[in-house]
């Protein structure tokens, strides 16, 4: 067990008892841990994205401004944010995020992005599959209801319990997509 203090343990520093996730640097250093969560094995990834996020929140911290730049660093790149009925796009993000990690999710079908396909499911359905295709190489799926849709991101299984952590320091309500 790392102490509060422990320099090895990278949640040290984000999470201890005297953090205030008000204060500018305590949130980028939630914002980095959750990054490189969402980029596993791409350290350099996770940085251009740091970047782009320290662009668009332009200093704050305020965290509801800081997860609208984290949403606008890491669309498409690390992260899935698609409206409600939106199951095209669910499909073509999520095969571009899996392929990332040289994964290919079974849909079920032979063409995911046929009409009557898409048609005849939800973006629930699309998430279980998804997610259960994705447990299978030790990648979990998360998901969070945003105000017009579905956004969420994929992380190594191992990472769960660490995951959970930093998307609470954030207020990010995710949950493992499955179920």
């Amino acid at each position: 067990m790392h102490s509060e203090f422990d320099p090895d343990d990278n949640f040290a520093q984000a999470f201890g008892e005297g953090t205030d996730l008000d204060d500018e640097a305590a949130l980028e250093a939630v914002v980095w841990q959750l990054l490189l969560l969402i980029n596993p094995g791409d350290e350099d990834g996770a940085a251009a994205q740091l970047a782009a996020w320290r662009d668009a929140a332009d200093g704050t911290d305020d965290v509801d401004v800081a997860i609208e730049a984290l949403r606008e660093a890491t669309d498409w790149k690390s992260t899935f944010n698609v409206e409600d009925g939106d199951t095209r796009g669910l499909v073509e993000c999520l095969d571009e995020l899996a392929a990332r990690f040289d994964l290919h999710i079974d849909w079920g079908v032979e063409d995911p992005t046929d009409d009557d396909f898409l048609d005849g499911t939800d973006l629930a359905e699309l998430l279980d599959t998804a997610f259960d295709r994705l447990r299978e190489h030790h990648y979990t799926l998360w998901a969070r209801e945003t105000a017009d849709g579905q956004s969420g991101f994929i992380t190594l299984s191992r990472d769960d319990e660490g995951l959970r952590a930093i998307a609470g320091a954030l207020g990010l309500h995710v949950r493992p997509a499955g179920g």
